[in-house]
């Protein structure tokens, strides 16, 4: 039997490789104390800014002579750097670990062509065009919209601008016919005020209106519609929707921060006449900008508030952040607390985004994490009082009728990342917990009902194996990208605060026996079935069920045989291997490497400190 076969724990052991895992993410801290991480490299990123970056230099012409140089040595160095990195089957994945796609493939294919690559990377497109051909019937337009549609579903939020690109970089061929399969995006409808958008229903998610605004408008330049009422409406709301679309950009340029919506925001900008613009300008500075040394580009810029608040909240099992160091990551955070309407989704005073650049947007996970974050650091001051209060009741006022909490907007639609989703709503059920005996005798009743909303809405949703799905995570390996043990190792986390409860008593049990099963004979565990393992997924089913009170007698060695396997990979050094298993906007794959170790770190603190120990001798 291998040590990770071992169901007992050496507390002498844990405490050595748990000293380990905090000492090794405590060193990730940045001069200021805080976390910055670092997500991988994205071959769907830098397919769609090599294609923003050429088309925008053959619309203007040669009129911007300075800093051209630069950015034809960025196009270069991203060809090159998705030739390196194309799977042996000929396609792209979002990442250097993912299997290949037909998105990224598709998009790959296409900047090579926008980029007039093909006699210098002939081997390269002859090895894609034979992926899309196999997965995809063909390279006609018709062949890939149908795949890549059947990828998204009803969702145009990516779709669209994955079809866009391939005819603005002239793979569909010339004309009005390269667009024949590119769904006219009313983009018009961004001319009414942002509080009439939910009732609107948008083919898109409401962060993608600047997609909705620039890539309609490069379908209405160069196929305008064959109805003249549509074409005058869109025709006379052209420059009012071209202004909304300046308004919510960034100061950095990106929009969220993220490559391929500014990608697609330039490159549709250029195409219908519009290099020129301000909002085109400033993409194509973010780009130059944020390029790799190696020549890619990142899904985004970085998820600093995230990984730190994780970071945090993973100490905070085991050892805390004191003193000046709590202080100086508690300013911080609060620093990053938008006190204004956003002018992006509008959203209300109170929560926080993923990234402390100004192109994030506050949101119902980076919001709760940060609540939590400011609970653990312990920092009495009544701007940290206050700014939870504000965090709280933003929440309060995102939740869903369902009793569940969205990403971003209230009851915008149904489309993935507006509607509710148990991931999010766990989340925020432990800030509502965490901060409820502090807030005024009103907040206090308020969080109450907003919890028992919360908590039906994790009932109803738990399948019948007892698992729950999450929004933002998912696994490659499964059916459908599914990620059930991120999913319910991160509501199991939030039902073992409410374990005294008795209407959850059924739903937590159902949990925990799910999560027990999904446990692999070396300890293990995967995204919910015999896939590969990783070390995230892994130490997260091993915090969840260290920190559950259950009356199953094996709970004990599943988390002891979890504990084992993980430090194993602490002791070799492979626990820092960061697996593909998040999701960006619209299924796009990415890693981050602090998750390994944030995770680990919450997870043999977690066992460290529960119950589970046993003595070395035992």
């Amino acid at each position: 039997m291998s040590r990770s076969q071992n169901t007992k724990l050496d507390a002498t052991r844990l405490q050595r490789c748990l000293k380990k895992a905090r000492n090794a993410l405590l060193a990730e801290r940045n001069a200021q104390g805080h976390w910055e991480g670092e997500l991988s490299n994205s071959a769907l990123s830098t397919a769609t800014a090599i294609t923003a970056l050429a088309i925008w230099e053959r619309e203007v012409g040669g009129h911007h002579p300075e800093g051209r140089d630069r950015r034809m040595k960025a196009v270069r160095a991203g060809l090159n750097w998705l030739a390196k990195y194309q799977n042996e089957d000929g396609g792209w994945g979002d990442t250097i670990k993912s299997f290949s796609n037909i998105s990224t493939t598709a998009l790959g294919w296409a900047a090579i062509g926008a980029a007039q690559g093909d006699d210098h990377h002939e081997d390269t497109v002859s090895m894609a065009r034979e992926w899309l051909r196999h997965h995809a019937g063909g390279l006609s337009r018709h062949a890939l919209a149908r795949s890549i549609s059947e990828r998204y579903g009803k969702d145009r939020t990516f779709s669209v601008p994955i079809l866009a690109m391939c005819a603005l970089a002239g793979r569909f061929g010339e004309g009005r016919e390269a667009w024949g399969d590119v769904i006219p995006l009313p983009f018009e409808l961004a001319a009414f005020p942002q509080e009439m958008f939910a009732a609107l229903k948008l083919p898109v998610v409401s962060y993608a209106l600047p997609a909705l605004i620039a890539i309609g408008q490069a379908r209405h330049h160069l196929a305008p519609s064959m109805n003249p009422f549509t074409r005058l409406i869109r025709t006379l709301t052209r420059n009012r929707t071209l202004k909304v679309l300046q308004n919510i950009q960034p100061e950095s340029g990106g929009f969220l921060e993220a490559t391929p919506l500014t990608s697609f925001v330039t490159m549709s900008l250029a195409g219908a006449g519009n290099a020129e613009h301000p909002v085109a300008l400033k993409g194509i500075e973010f780009l130059v900008e944020s390029m790799r040394s190696d020549g890619s580009w990142p899904i985004d810029t970085n998820l600093a508030t995230w990984g730190t608040t994780l970071s945090v909240n993973a100490l905070a099992d085991s050892t805390p952040l004191i003193g000046d160091e709590a202080r100086a990551v508690s300013d911080w955070l609060l620093g990053q607390h938008y006190q204004e309407v956003h002018p992006y989704t509008n959203a209300a005073p109170g929560g926080w985004a993923w990234t402390d650049l100004s192109g994030g947007v506050p949101d119902a996970d980076d919001t709760p994490g940060a609540l939590l974050a400011l609970k653990n650091l312990k920092v009495e001051d009544r701007k940290v009082t206050m700014a939870a209060a504000m965090g709280v009741k933003w929440l309060l006022d995102l939740q869903n009728s369902d009793g569940g909490i969205p990403t971003f907007c209230r009851g915008w639609t149904n489309l993935p990342f507006d509607r509710s989703s148990p991931d999010l709503t766990a989340h925020t059920l432990r800030a509502w917990k965490a901060w409820e005996s502090e807030l005024p005798a009103d907040s206090r009743q308020r969080v109450a009902e907003g919890i028992d909303d919360a908590l039906t809405y994790l009932r109803g949703t738990q399948r019948e194996d007892g698992s729950w799905l999450p929004l933002w995570f998912g696994n490659q390996h499964c059916i459908d990208d599914e990620n059930a043990t991120y999913g319910t190792a991160r509501v199991l986390a939030a039902l073992n605060e409410f374990e005294s409860r008795l209407d959850i008593r059924s739903t937590r049990e159902r949990a925990i026996e799910w999560m027990m099963n999904a446990q692999k004979q070396d300890g293990s565990w995967s995204g919910g079935g015999e896939q590969p393992s990783s070390v995230e997924e892994t130490a997260l089913a091993v915090e969840a069920l260290a920190g559950a009170q259950s009356s199953c007698a094996d709970l004990r060695a599943v988390v002891g045989k979890g504990a084992n396997w993980l430090m194993d990979r602490v002791e070799d050094g492979s626990w820092r291997d960061a697996s593909p298993i998040g999701f960006y906007f619209a299924k796009l794959w990415y890693y981050e490497k602090l998750y390994p170790l944030i995770f680990t770190v919450g997870a043999l603190g977690n066992v460290s400190d529960g119950s589970v120990r046993s003595d070395p001798t035992d």
